[in-house]
């Protein structure tokens, strides 16, 4: 076979590629737009999406022997998007679960009628996503610290604001250092260009990379206390099993990649259905009444009057954020087909130096998204000292935190606390991250610099 044939073209240059870049840019200004617009940021991107595919399967259709490349990299793109999208979808199914089961609610109920203020609620939200991260991975820590975020500061947007921005930043910094924490991390270890163990010289950088933004927001966080009603929150029947099943999923998560070298989606799709074997289990048994202690438990449930059902919670995941992740997997996908990832590689790599380079890629995943960045690093697999590549590691896994469509977690959170949390209401802070970000960086070359020989 032509080995041409088998190369895909370089579109950079033509108008098509012009044309296909202006469309991306287009779609994005509107997804930061969404605020004023009210446009559902996954639109833009999904018709995005299938115009730069449709002009790039047009150009292939006029060279004989290579029509069908752009389906099959398509495919491959489309198998990227699943994982993603069913590995959200049971995240976001238990927790629904769990905000059903009125977990949430007790946990506000609790930390409110213990006496804590918005700012100390500000720091012990912060601490747990960064402490959970590196094990529940970022964008399931965020979707949960969200909830209760929401759930403590109810109407006040700023608590509810700077809170989730202060959860997006721990996430991120947390997943740093793991690699079960963030995607990027993982594809590195999986590379095998750092051993897992490698990574834990990245936790003090990751520390700093989080104090820094929060300290500085801690003095805008509304120096009050929450409501205390006063009233106890029940949880319903099953809720604590619930938890400890999406505990044992994470973990089936984590076993299934490391043990088995399966996908990871294919342990969160077994825990979906232990939820769906449990929920059942809870309906079948719905109302029957049992002495306990002398208590009858049936009426002990304070407000579990309907049986739980578990496709409810899966209807009522963040849909537009699912389908957002749709939308720019394959435009991002798309511009990398047509050449533009590889050729930012090559000119970041070879002319701008590994230390500049590696610091521009956080920033660039801000912008873009730091799994097809970290992709096409990987791709180009620069001569890098092992700092140099714990640095990459360390900037595309924080970056993402500048702009709040710059990470999952973000992406996320903007879908669950819309309105509230906003892409312009974090960018009035992406200069306090930006300069957490600076710090974590300076840390890394100071306490690691033996790595960087």
């Amino acid at each position: 076979m032509n080995e041409a044939l088998t190369q895909p073209l370089n579109l950079t240059a033509t108008t098509v590629g012009i044309f296909c870049v202006f469309i991306f840019v287009l779609a994005y200004a509107l997804v930061m737009a969404e605020e004023f617009t009210l446009l559902r940021k996954s639109k833009p991107v999904i018709i995005a999406a299938g115009v730069i595919w449709a002009a790039i399967a047009w150009v292939y259709q006029q060279h004989p022997g290579m029509e069908a490349m752009p389906e099959r990299v398509l495919r491959h793109n489309l198998l990227e998007y699943t994982e993603l999208m069913l590995f959200l979808l049971v995240a976001m199914t238990y927790i629904n679960a769990m905000q059903e089961r009125n977990i949430f609610e007790a946990l506000r109920s609790k930390l409110v009628n213990a006496g804590f203020g918005f700012r100390a609620l500000f720091w012990i939200t912060g601490i747990l996503a960064f402490f959970i991260s590196p094990l529940a991975d970022n964008l399931t820590t965020a979707l949960l610290m969200c909830a209760v975020v929401m759930a403590v500061g109810g109407d006040n947007n700023r608590f509810v604001l700077l809170g989730c921005i202060n959860i997006v930043v721990a996430a991120n910094a947390g997943g740093a250092f793991s690699p079960f924490g963030d995607i990027t991390t993982l594809m590195v270890w999986q590379k095998g260009i750092v051993a897992f163990e490698g990574f834990l010289v990245l936790f003090v950088p990751s520390v700093v990379n989080y104090l820094v933004p929060a300290a500085l927001m801690h003095f805008a966080v509304p120096d009050q206390k929450p409501e205390v009603d006063g009233q106890p929150v029940f949880i319903k029947r099953g809720a604590r099993r619930i938890v400890l099943l999406f505990l044992a999923t994470i973990v089936s998560a984590i076993c299934f990649h490391s043990f088995l070298h399966l996908p990871p989606v294919i342990g969160m799709l077994t825990g979906l259905g232990y939820l769906k074997v449990f929920g059942y289990y809870l309906k079948i048994t719905h109302g029957k009444r049992s002495i306990v202690n002398g208590m009858d438990t049936a009426q002990s449930e304070v407000g579990d009057v309907v049986p739980f059902d578990v496709f409810k919670s899966v209807a009522r995941a963040e849909w537009d954020t699912l389908l957002f992740f749709y939308g720019v997997v394959l435009c991002v996908g798309g511009l990398g087909f047509l050449g533009y990832l590889a050729m930012a590689s090559e000119l970041m790599y070879s002319q701008w130096g590994a230390t500049y380079a590696n610091v521009s890629v956080g920033v660039l995943s801000a912008i873009i998204d730091n799994i097809p960045v970290m992709f096409a690093v990987l791709t180009m697999l620069p001569d890098m000292s092992q700092g140099q590549w714990l640095l990459v590691t360390l900037t595309a896994g924080v970056g993402g935190s500048l702009l709040s469509i710059g990470s999952a977690a973000g992406v996320a959170l903007m879908g669950q606390a819309r309105g509230q949390y906003t892409f312009f209401g974090h960018l009035k802070w992406t200069p306090a991250i930006a300069l957490g970000y600076a710090a974590s960086i300076a840390v890394h070359f100071w306490i690691n610099a033996g790595l960087f020989v």
